[in-house]
């Protein structure tokens, strides 16, 4: 740029104002315009020119700078003479002042020292009034600020969130400049927030706590009530255990006891021996923070999980008392607590939540009662649960809730209570059945005949007067199921005590139980035995008789022990009657049927023994075996039927006669009889007239002339008919109602003649041709003839 003399000048350029222009741009503006001009030239056509021109321009400028350098060369060098001179007398001067300086340092020192700590204590002064000033502003919000810590740590929560209120709003909007107030203000929130966790953990302890001592709650509150109600129930009881009856004796009556408590003694109340200030507490806590609702709803939400918890049974022993005893102290303990947190909180426990909770909770106790119950088969357990059960709804009901719902399960239970004993009888009527010997009791001594009639009404002043020893009618199951049944009465009893009954529901209900035990389980009983095949015949049969006679007598005492033992008098006594007197008499109407029956049977027994050779020649000249045997047996029946009424007796003697006669009947006319010899219906004969001997001599005394005699006339006839052979008569009168054999019919004489022409044929042939055998054989055919001409006419004969 800077050009030497010996270097060539550049040939300028002729003038160019455009080329000017734009160079004077460049040396006024920024680079932003630069880049611009650089940019228009280069789009041009005349970038050499203006190269050129630049160059002519810079040329100028080097002639500039150099002809004003050549100007200012003298006076730079003489300047710098000057500098050189004054630098000797500066660098003097320097090395004055710095010894100035520090000897006014050193003089100052002292000075400064204590300027310095003058300083500082005006500044501790200044800061002291500082201190004690904002100490004072801030002193009462550190006062309450422990303060409020300390009801804290003493769990003071309701009096904390008052504390903490005015702290936020009095305390610290006074030193709200200060960073420590920042810091509690920021806390607050969170001191509040763990207020109420701790009040809710306080909660939640108690409600743990409840639900582990609803137990106790409920006991205590079922004791108190159980005492109540005990001064009402003295005065029956008192006279249920005065009875003087004597089968009440071995009754046990240890459950009808109870402790008397004094009217004037006053205990706390179940739920005051519970500290229910954690659910206030925290009922308080989340009021004042405006979170009721929030609180009620967990509340309500916690005792409804541990409502469904109380109402499921815990453990397995359903077989035990104290099972259900928990189970209904836990139910009462959880209503009890609920009950008074309603009538001392505002809404916490409201009456819709409480009456969903138990409309829930009736519905699964019901349901469970019934499950449990149903399993169970001891009467005994299942009265001591009916007694826990009526205490527990009288419970409740002191509380006011509505227990119809279970009320109507002790109607059930009552049921299968009935059932239970139902089968516990039958078990005792079977072993008193099984045990029994069926004989009359016989007495040795006065005290023995005593000790029964007073177990037995039974009223018979000629035998009492009578000496012993002396024998009675009947025989020991009569005063057992009588006893018996009086204990029936009595369980039944037991149970419709506590049941709010009046005296006459009461006697309604006992006497429907009586009369199921009369007419299920007795008659069963009764028939049962009646029809047991391992039982004697007569004897025992015959006592069974007498026996039911004595229970059908006793009955009326019965009707009299139910309305003692309930209290029913005069007009209050139900007037339907126990249905024992039509029961005693229908089993020994049975007892009748079934003699009738099995002397049959006996004497069918004896008939399967016969042996009769129905093809015989001759008879044997007396009467068979069996049918001696058959008049044996029913001798020695007959005799057994001595304390039988005469008509029940003469009934037995007439069945089994015409049962006899029938069956004998039927030998001549069985079918797989194919033949029938003259010998054959001569021992037949021979049979019949041993009967007729028996029934001549009056085996049971009582028939009318001739009744009994009538049993074997038919038979009779048809024998004297073939062995007379009277066709004769018999054809000739057979119109005639007053003829001799009017009980033979055609149909059974032609039965017998073609058994005879059967063993006709039997014979040797040779006697065929013998004349008189030719004539038999002859009438024989012609009698057949008249007897089947006989059968084929309507209307004829009788």
């Amino acid at each position: 740029m800077f050009g030497s003399k010996g270097e060539e000048k550049p040939v300028s350029p002729g003038p160019n104002p455009e080329f000017d222009r734009l160079i004077h741009v460049i040396e006024e503006s920024d680079s932003t315009a630069v880049g611009q001009i650089f940019r228009a030239i280069q789009d041009g056509d005349d970038q050499q020119k203006f190269v050129e021109h630049l160059q002519a321009r810079i040329a100028d400028h080097d002639k500039d700078i150099e002809r004003m350098c050549n100007f200012h060369y003298q006076g730079f060098v003489d300047s710098v003479g000057e500098l050189l001179k004054v630098r000797g007398f500066a660098e003097s001067l320097k090395e004055e002042v710095l010894d100035t300086n520090k000897a006014l340092q050193r003089s100052c020192q002292p000075v400064l020292k204590q300027g310095s700590e003058l300083q500082k204590a005006r500044k501790v002064l200044l800061n002291i009034a500082a201190t004690t000033e904002h100490l004072q502003t801030c002193l009462p919000v550190l006062q309450v600020y422990c303060k409020l810590n300390d009801q804290i740590n003493s769990k003071r929560y309701y009096p904390a969130l008052k504390t903490l209120e005015q702290l936020e709003h009095t305390y610290l909007p006074r030193v709200r400049r200060y960073r420590f107030c920042e810091k509690i203000a920021q806390n607050i929130p969170k001191i509040r927030d763990s207020i109420k966790e701790a009040s809710m953990s306080d909660l939640t302890d108690f409600l743990e706590s409840i639900r582990k001592h609803s137990d106790m709650i409920g006991e205590e509150a079922m004791i108190q009530v159980q005492k109540r109600t005990s001064l009402e129930n003295s005065a029956p009881k008192k006279q249920r255990s005065s009875m003087t009856d004597s089968s009440l004796t071995e009754v046990d009556k240890d459950s009808l006891e109870e402790e008397y408590v004094d009217e004037d003694e006053e205990e706390a109340l179940a739920q005051d021996k519970v500290d229910f200030s954690p659910v206030y507490r925290c009922l308080h806590i989340y009021t004042v923070l405006g979170e009721k609702e929030v609180f009620e709803s967990y509340y309500r939400r916690e005792r409804t999980k541990q409502a469904r918890l109380t109402i499921t049974p815990q453990g397995s022993a359903y077989d035990s008392v104290s099972f259900y005893q928990k189970y209904f102290y836990q139910i009462v303990g959880f209503f009890v607590v609920e009950d008074h947190i309603f009538n001392t909180t505002d809404g916490l426990a409201s009456s819709e939540y409480i009456e969903k909770l138990w409309n829930m909770a009736l519905s699964k106790i019901n349901e469970t009662l019934t499950n449990l119950t149903a399993c169970c088969i001891d009467a005994t357990l299942l009265l001591q649960i009916k007694d826990q059960i009526v205490l527990f709804l009288a419970t409740l009901n002191s509380y006011g809730f509505n227990t119809t719902a279970i009320s109507e399960l002790l109607v059930v239970l009552k049921d299968q209570y009935n059932e239970i004993l139902m089968q516990t009888w039958l078990q005792k009527f079977s072993n008193i059945f099984d045990e029994d010997n069926y004989t009359a009791i016989l007495v040795n001594t006065p005290e023995e005949f005593e000790d029964i009639v007073k177990n037995f009404p039974f009223r018979d002043e000629n035998l009492r007067k009578a000496p012993c020893p002396k024998e009675l009618p009947f025989s020991q199951f009569v005063p057992k199921v009588y006893r018996e049944i009086k204990e029936f009465i009595y369980a039944c009893h037991k149970f419709s005590l506590e049941l709010n009954l009046t005296d006459t529901e009461r006697d309604d209900m006992i006497r429907k139980s009586t009369n199921v035990l009369l007419t299920r389980t007795l008659s069963g009983c009764l028939t049962a035995l009646i029809r047991k095949h391992s039982l004697g015949l007569a004897e025992v049969l015959v006592q069974v008789i007498v026996n039911t006679i004595q229970l059908e007598k006793a009955c009326v005492y019965l009707e009299d022990f139910i309305s003692n033992i309930t209290g029913t008098q005069g007009d209050n006594i139900h007037a339907a009657s126990l249905q024992g007197t039509s029961i005693f008499r229908d089993a020994g109407s049975e007892a009748e049927q079934e003699i009738y029956k099995r002397l049959n049977f006996k004497v069918n027994e004896f008939l399967e023994l016969s042996t009769y050779d129905w093809s015989m020649e001759d008879s044997d000249g007396k009467a068979s075996d069996y049918i001696l045997d058959i008049i044996r047996f029913l001798e020695g029946s007959f005799k057994a039927f001595t304390n039988l009424p005469q008509k029940v007796a003469i009934t037995a003697c007439m069945s089994a006669c015409k049962h006899l006669a029938q069956s004998l009947m039927n030998f001549l006319l069985d079918d797989s009889i194919r033949y029938i010899s003259m010998g054959a219906i001569q021992q037949f004969s021979l049979d019949v007239i041993q009967c007729e001997l028996f029934v001549n001599s009056e085996p049971v005394p009582g028939f009318k002339d001739g009744t009994l005699q009538m049993t074997f006339v038919e038979l009779r006839q048809l024998l004297d008919l073939f062995l007379e052979w009277d066709w004769a008569a018999y054809l000739a009168d057979y119109n005639n109602p007053k003829r001799r054999y009017n009980r033979v019919t055609p149909q059974t004489a032609i039965t017998i003649l073609e058994k005879m022409k059967e063993a006709d044929k039997k014979k040797n042939l040779f006697t065929t041709f013998k004349k008189n055998e030719r004539d038999r054989k002859k009438l024989l055919d012609t009698v057949l003839k008249q007897l089947r001409a006989l059968t084929i006419r309507p209307g004829q004969g009788h």
